[in-house]
């Protein structure tokens, strides 16, 4: 009876992990007609890029920051909503295109950031699960990320669509080197993922007596570091920090050596040789520092021929994987954690 009880912990979290690649084959078979209508939204000229969100969605939001600002050579902000609810700014949003990621859709203040947007000259695109949510109606287009309904609290097939879709939105508006062929290729790659646990399962036993951990990367999977650290926090109740491997050298770097483990998330491209530094410099303080991704030396591997721009995508997964098999060691339930909702409204 209770080796039945441990094996339903995690089950919709894992059967919810095993639906991404077929949602991600979907939204990316939506690639070119999403981001047509995107080129007929931007505004001409396209002075910025606003971006809003809140936990999973913000860290999607974070690799979207990079994609964007590189494809559309324009800079690129994430807004905090407190500035409208609480401040009351009148932003001129003018020439700027807001992108408002939210899983559910119904977040207040995310909706409340979109309606003043385009009441001061914005236009908004709103990334979500649920095209009948109140963000839906606010915005001036909205990408159906057609994840469909999670009933685990932890999301994850919302959180990897979010990051598909924000490839696709700087594919429509620059080249960032999501070909065709790449976008085919990624859900297969996400399926290799999932049916190769085992890595993940003895990183979490190697991790199971510690109560904190960091992550840390750089460029495009600095917001998977962040969704991987956030993973863990729901799913275990222990504390993890995410860093960018240069903000680390900045002080937090000193921790080194007190017990606490690194895990540093790299992939072939312009930022892997920084990530493969900064943990030679952990490990020379004295720290447990591990490299996850298809890097010399690298643990938790995955498609090292993915384009940059997709490989959030896979560490993600990754990071899913991680939690969950850490939560179960410990006697925890992924799918419920303790003191939380699917909805946090704010």
């Amino acid at each position: 009876m209770a080796d039945r009880v441990a094996d339903e912990k995690g089950r919709v979290m894992a059967s919810e992990m095993a639906e991404q690649p077929e949602r991600l084959r979907a939204l990316l078979s939506r690639g070119e007609d999403i981001a047509k209508q995107v080129r007929e939204l931007v505004p001409v000229p396209l002075a910025g890029t606003v971006l809003v969100a809140r936990g999973s969605s913000d860290h999607a939001a974070k690799c979207g920051a990079y994609f964007l600002e590189l494809a559309t050579g324009r800079p690129v902000a994430s807004t905090s909503p407190s500035l409208f609810t609480l401040y009351r700014a009148t932003t001129d949003f003018s020439g700027y295109l807001l992108v408002a990621v939210s899983q559910s859709g119904r977040t207040p203040e995310i909706v409340e950031v979109v309606d003043q947007a385009r009441d001061r000259g914005g236009r908004a695109i709103a990334l979500t699960n649920d095209p009948a949510s109140p963000l839906a109606a606010a915005a001036d287009l909205v990408v159906d990320l057609g994840a469909g309904q999670e009933r685990a609290v932890p999301a994850t097939k919302t959180v990897t669509a979010q990051i598909a879709a924000f490839a696709i939105l700087a594919h429509a508006l620059g080249d960032l080197g999501l070909t065709e062929r790449a976008g085919a290729l990624l859900p297969d790659q996400v399926a290799e993922v999932l049916a190769d646990i085992a890595p993940a399962q003895a990183l979490a036993e190697r991790l199971v007596s510690v109560d904190r951990l960091v992550t840390v990367s750089r460029g495009f999977l600095y917001g998977a570091a962040c969704e991987a650290a956030l993973k863990v926090e729901e799913t275990t109740s222990r504390i993890a920090a995410a860093f960018s491997a240069a903000d680390l050298r900045h002080g937090p770097i000193s921790m080194a050596g007190n017990g606490i483990p690194v895990l540093a998330f790299a992939h072939p491209g312009p930022a892997e040789a920084d990530v493969t530094e900064v943990v030679g410099e952990l490990r020379a303080r004295g720290a447990d520092a591990r490299t996850l991704g298809p890097v010399p030396g690298g643990e938790l591997r995955w498609a090292g021929d993915a384009p940059e721009v997709l490989a959030p995508i896979l560490a993600v997964v990754r990071g899913q994987q991680l939690a969950l098999c850490l939560s179960k060691l410990l006697g925890l339930n992924p799918d419920a954690p303790r003191g939380l909702t699917k909805i946090t409204v704010t």
